[in-house]
């Protein structure tokens, strides 16, 4: 979208679930990067609204609700509290956190399926859904694994495969079992609204098409999606919690929580202009730290429908189907509103070198964070900003957290405005010195300085957070390296005059450092402004060396920054170690058995000995194996996912347990004609079902 005519900005960030507090993935991925761009525009003076709520629909709501004994509306109240405070102390700075139970939404997604059911959007179709019998509930198609048909990952989702990135309907799944329960669900008939994205495709396709500037993660899952076909998926659900249907013969049917919860961030815009207009605050609503400037001047809709508007949605990449497929097609069937300019989705974050697992509390959780780590928000902003997986996953360790706090914020940044705040105090009284003749090395650092407001502001527009970050860290470098190369504490000696004009040009540093740091971390801008003894100035300021006045007062020097012990990373350390083994220890107990089968079920499997003869990576997949086996009767080819646990080269000669009258199915192009019996621990480890002793191929297996 061309700048010059974008004459206000809407930054949403993906509302997070309410079954549980926020974690720093969800922090890495989403969060902080659109508060980094939103706090960049406001200091260009930008008209933008930052919207954000917590996603309070869905089946996991009323299954903890269930398991803990209460209402579902206790279990997203306590957990819209824990959030939103977190947020707020994490200084993210939401114009409004809304929330989706409120009447304003409910009114809203209502409003606006209703649109859509009176254009005749919608297809009324009666198909078999997955049901878990035990839960007694229809499953969404996130509470559905199994084995994906086009790549054979054992652990894909009733939406999407994560390894091949395909969508998927949980009815393509191949063994599929309930996430709640651990059974195979069962197949029950129910009447669901479908939206025919088929029929947007062609337009999807030409605005995905007009977007090559999106990050390649998200521009290339939009059009495999795209290439493989959109489907007619359902926006409703059998539940009894969420948004009901508004149309007739819908009891006991809500919204699909995908379909409702974009609908939130329009909810939450019309929340925010609600509140101006009343000019009061309404208790019940519990919201968060609503920013009303300048909402008097124009109207929600402004945000939503004017061509003018920039769209920006930032979301992790389990969210890129809903953003850029389903909400689009949503918005082009409503007719009124304006699409996303970008939605520049993060990759995942992981933890010690292990995916985040909410279920095993492997997780560094924000609330908890705020309290063992007290006014130590900007060391978290910055690191993992610093380590933030943009364009593929990254890892959080404790050690390089300590790491980044000692070496770079302690060690650079903090060093020097420590070194000339409390030089300034020491040689002139605390009061900005007059610079006096500028030489040749000088005026190289102002030239250096100079340039790099617009380097970091080509960063930040293009979404590349981690790299304007450097940027204004070679600042502080850029200020510690004159000072180290001027000494002037060794030329208070003999020239004065020399040294006024070292300390001038290094405080105007300074406060170059406040404006282009506070995006990143607005704590440390907010205390460096203190220190500097000044209101702060804007974008439009940095790169100048005249922000400081010759005798302006600065205030007593502090540390920014201080010293991460090890003992205090050790505790984090030995934290997720105890979660691991307590996690351990739970999984230790056998898996109880299934339920009997009879006899001729049983016999009815063909079970031999085989011998794997050839193996081979799968391309473009990190589980998958091609391997070639002797079965006694034929050889075949079977594509197995033990790629993560054995070598093609170690496992040649190996003997192994085939089921060789497994109808054949097609995995990543290749046609697998049998199935592997393997063995699982509790930690997920796999390993051949094998005779102890080697026996002829084709022996039968009773």
């Amino acid at each position: 979208m061309d700048n010059s005519k974008i004459k206000r900005y809407t930054v949403t960030a993906a509302l997070p679930y309410t079954n549980g507090p926020v974690h720093i993935g969800h922090l890495a991925g989403v969060y902080l990067p659109a508060d980094t761009y939103v706090r960049y525009l406001r200091s260009n003076k930008r008209d933008v609204k930052f919207i954000c709520g917590s996603d309070e629909n869905g089946v996991p709501i009323t299954l903890k609700a269930k398991k803990e004994g209460v209402t579902p509306q206790v279990i997203v109240d306590k957990y819209h509290k824990i959030i939103g405070d977190s947020f707020k102390e994490f200084g993210v700075s939401f114009d409004i956190y809304h929330r989706t139970s409120s009447l304003m939404h409910h009114q809203t997604a209502s409003d606006f399926f209703e649109n859509l059911y009176k254009k005749g959007v919608f297809t009324e179709e009666i198909t078999e859904q997955y049901y878990d019998e035990k839960a007694q509930t229809f499953l969404a198609d996130r509470y559905i694994t199994g084995t994906c048909p086009k790549c054979g990952n054992e652990n894909a989702y009733g939406d999407q495969c994560e390894n091949c990135g395909s969508t998927l309907n949980a009815t393509d799944l191949i063994n599929p079992k309930s996430t709640l329960s651990g059974e195979p669900p069962v197949r029950k008939e129910t009447k669901n609204w479908f939206l025919p994205l088929d029929k947007y495709e062609d337009r999807l396709r030409k605005y995905i098409d007009s977007h090559k500037e999106w990050k390649p993660n998200v521009f290339g899952q939009c059009q495999s999606w795209l290439n493989a076909g959109l489907q007619p998926r359902a926006m409703t659900r059998d539940l009894d919690w969420g948004v009901k249907v508004p149309v007739k013969d819908a009891e006991g049917k809500v919204l699909y929580v995908w379909f409702d919860a974009p609908i939130g961030y329009i909810s939450a815009t019309k929340e925010l202009f609600e509140y101006a207009r009343l000019d009061v605050w309404n208790p019940k609503a519990e919201e968060f730290y609503i920013n009303q400037n300048g909402l008097e001047k124009e109207s929600w809709e402004d945000y939503w429908k004017d061509e003018e508007t920039k769209l920006v949605h930032f979301i992790g990449k389990d969210n890129i189907v809903f953003h850029c497929i389903i909400f689009p097609a949503m918005l082009m069937a409503h007719g009124d509103y304006i699409l996303a300019d970008n939605v520049p989705a993060n990759e995942f974050l992981n933890l010690e070198g292990n995916k985040i697992s909410t279920s095993k509390n492997w997780a560094v959780w924000l609330n908890e964070y705020l309290v063992e780590f007290k006014d130590k928000q900007d060391v978290l902003r910055y690191v993992l900003t610093a380590t933030a997986p943009e364009t593929k996953d990254n890892d959080f360790t404790w050690k390089d957290f300590q790491a980044r706090n000692n070496n770079e914020l302690v060690a650079v940044l903090g060093n020097f405005i420590n070194r000339v705040v409390v030089l300034t105090h020491k040689y002139f009284n605390g009061k900005v010195p007059m610079c006096m003749e500028i030489l040749p090395e000088d005026q190289q650092v102002i030239d250096e300085l100079a340039a790099y407001p617009a380097k970091i502001s080509a960063s930040i527009e293009n979404y590349r957070f981690r790299e304007a970050l450097g940027e204004v860290m070679n600042v502080a470098r850029l200020g510690n390296k004159y000072l180290a190369e001027t000494e002037p504490w060794k030329v208070i000696k003999t020239d004065e005059d020399r040294v006024r004009t070292i300390l001038n040009i290094s405080l105007q540093i300074a406060a170059n450092i406040e404006i282009l740091i506070e995006p990143f971390l607005p704590f440390t801008a907010d205390k460096l402004m203190k220190m500097l003894n000044y209101g702060g100035h804007l974008w439009e300021d940095a790169g100048k060396v005249n922000l400081l006045h010759r005798g302006h007062q600065l205030n007593d020097p502090v540390l920014l920054f201080e010293k991460i012990e090890d003992e205090e990373v050790q505790a984090q350390i030995d934290k997720l170690n105890k979660s691991k083994a307590d996690n351990t220890a739970a999984s230790a107990t056998v898996e109880p058995a299934k339920e009997n089968i009879q006899f001729d079920q049983f016999t009815a499997i063909d079970i031999r000995v085989a011998t794997i003869i050839a193996a081979e990576k799968v391309e473009k997949t990190k589980k998958l194996l091609k391997l070639t086996l002797d079965t006694g009767i034929d050889q075949r080819t079977v594509v197995s996912g033990i790629a993560e646990y054995y070598k093609p080269e170690d496992i040649i000669g190996q003997q192994v347990s085939l089921i060789v009258n497994l109808a054949p199915r097609e995995i990543k192009g290749i046609l697998s004609q049998g199935m592997i019996l393997m063995s699982e621990n509790a930690e997920g480890k796999l390993a051949f079902v094998a005779p102890t002793q080697s026996h002829n191929n084709g022996s039968t297996i009773r």
